[in-house]
């Protein structure tokens, strides 16, 4: 994982010391909200996906910096006394918290048209990687309009707020490694079921799901298993992506 990380964390700050030095307080919030801590597990998703499909992780690495700017401004937005008010994240103060809900607003506005620029700089296929993040960043908002509504209809809720962003993220990689389309589709149904089994597996650690223990245990070995078959069919290097899918399912024990 650290093969990763490290270029990930490279280009963050490379993008992120590249904005202009006005207004300062807006890139100073921006870059707050991506370093506040995650395990960048979007951003590595994208570059394993490149591998896997033959190409290299440095393919990927711009469109893995854009999926985690755009997970950023998901959360800032999330955080905000609007939505679920919530003064914490990882353990520090949420951007609305430390640096007001107006700037916090714009931060989150910032940082989703900074994922877009930064995902044209792939080195391949950048129409393809601009339409799979326009596409999934409005599922997210879907998602999070109808969890808002209390719709009921959890499997929508949980495809849109959270596969989605897994989705994109293997796609844009898939993408930048040179996939052609049936290695697309069998990136998509892995981050389908991976996204569903992070959920559900969220759904446990938090004790709020939408099914009782025994069967959220069961969607989560269904789904994890249906994300491990979709990689059997890609070319390249899977073992990353397999290793992953397996290992969060150890975050219930």
């Amino acid at each position: 994982m650290q093969r990763y990380l490290s270029l990930i964390e490279g280009a963050l700050s490379e993008i992120f010391d590249s904005l202009p030095a006005r207004p300062k307080k807006l890139h100073e919030a921006m870059a707050y909200a991506v370093n506040v801590g995650g395990k960048r597990i979007r951003p590595i998703i994208a570059m394993a996906s490149s591998e896997a499909v033959g190409g290299k992780k440095e393919d990927a690495l711009y469109p893995a910096c854009a999926i985690e700017l755009l997970h950023n401004y998901t959360l800032v937005h999330d955080d905000l006394p609007s939505m679920d008010n919530d003064t914490l994240r990882r353990g520090k103060p949420t951007v609305w918290a430390k640096y007001g809900e107006p700037d916090a607003l714009l931060v989150g506005d910032a940082l989703q048209a900074l994922a877009f620029a930064t995902a044209a700089r792939a080195p391949r296929n950048v129409q393809g990687i601009i339409a799979i993040l326009g596409e999934k960043a409005l599922g997210v908002v879907e998602g999070q309009v109808e969890d808002i509504a209390a719709s009921g209809d959890a499997d929508y809720i949980y495809t849109h707020k959270t596969a989605d962003l897994f989705i994109a993220a293997a796609v844009m990689g898939g993408l930048a490694g040179g996939a052609n389309e049936p290695q697309i589709e069998s990136l998509k149904t892995f981050a389908l079921n991976l996204g569903l089994a992070f959920q559900y597996e969220d759904d446990i650690l938090d004790n709020d799901g939408v099914c009782d223990r025994e069967e959220t245990l069961k969607r989560i070995e269904t789904t994890t298993s249906a994300a491990l078959k979709a990689l059997e069919t890609l070319p390249g290097d899977t073992s990353f992506l397999k290793s992953l899918a397996e290992k969060l399912k150890t975050r219930l024990v």
